[in-house]
């Protein structure tokens, strides 16, 4: 996946800077990343309506090869709707995508974005009255006390059709799914009608994937009151897990924050 941002060199730079050109945008020809390149980027998401963030990932690059944003990708206006329901500002939601999100929701084949734990699956077996250890034994990469099996991307898909083949609604609840990789487990406290409900509405859009990241921050008051309150170590750790730290989570939280902020308040 072509990720390019400041500082990014080479000949990969230059075709962006090309097709940014071509469009009509005001872009350097150096295969540098620099300031006059980002702010070209940001132009081009605005007029395409993505989200805007100097940085060229697959989405903005797409865009700029179709000379339109696909239909189901997340907007600026998504964000900012985001931002207003957990009343938190802008570039706090701004840099929880940016940091937090998978960057696409959607595979090049049109899927959404998963990881299937089998572990969880094991689990999920157990509560509804399974034999998960028999099953363990006949399907141990889908079924497993201990987490593993992954082979990612559209491999993903591949082990969870053969838990749908076990059960449907356990192995629906034991993939984390799209943008921000929310379990389909939740899928009861964050009010869905069912895990299938849930499954076909991270189907539908990033928008409906961000939609399940605000009901999962809603749903915990602390975790809607680190991130109110900017307490980025608190949120990492409680979105993450411990090992938040490792990854400097928390660190690249406050330092998008501080950048958005600082945008921000540019543009106001």
């Amino acid at each position: 996946m072509t990720i390019l941002k400041h500082g990014s060199l080479g000949a990969e730079v230059r075709e962006l800077q090309r097709m940014l050109g071509v469009k009509g945008f005001n872009a350097p020809d150096t295969g540098e990343y620099d300031a006059d390149t980002a702010a070209a980027v940001r132009a081009a998401q605005v007029r395409f309506g993505l989200v805007v963030d100097g940085i060229a990932g697959p989405k903005t690059l797409q865009a700029l090869q179709d000379g339109v944003r696909g239909p189901r990708l997340l907007t600026a206006a998504d964000l900012a709707a985001a931002a207003q329901t957990l009343g938190v500002p802008l570039a706090a939601i701004r840099a929880v995508n940016e940091v937090e999100s998978r960057g696409s929701g959607f595979m090049a084949d049109g899927r959404p974005v998963i990881l299937f734990e089998r572990h969880i699956m094991y689990r999920q077996l157990k509560a509804a009255g399974r034999d998960a250890d028999a099953l363990a034994r006949q399907f141990p990469n889908v079924v497993n006390e201990k987490r593993g099996g992954y082979v990612g991307k559209a491999g993903e898909h591949m082990r969870l059709a053969q838990a749908i083949a076990i059960d449907e609604a356990c192995a629906l609840a034991s993939a984390s799914w799209g943008l921000f990789q929310v379990m389909g487990y939740h899928w009861q406290r964050l009010e869905y009608r069912s895990v299938q409900d849930f499954v076909a509405s991270m189907r539908t859009s990033e928008a409906a994937q961000l939609e399940a990241f605000v009901r999962f921050v809603k749903a915990d008051p602390t975790l809607l009151k680190a991130l109110r309150g900017r307490k980025w170590a608190t949120f990492a750790e409680l979105f993450n897990g411990p090992d938040y730290k490792a990854n400097l989570y928390d660190v690249k939280l406050d330092r998008a924050f501080d950048r958005y902020q600082a945008e921000d308040e540019v543009a106001a």
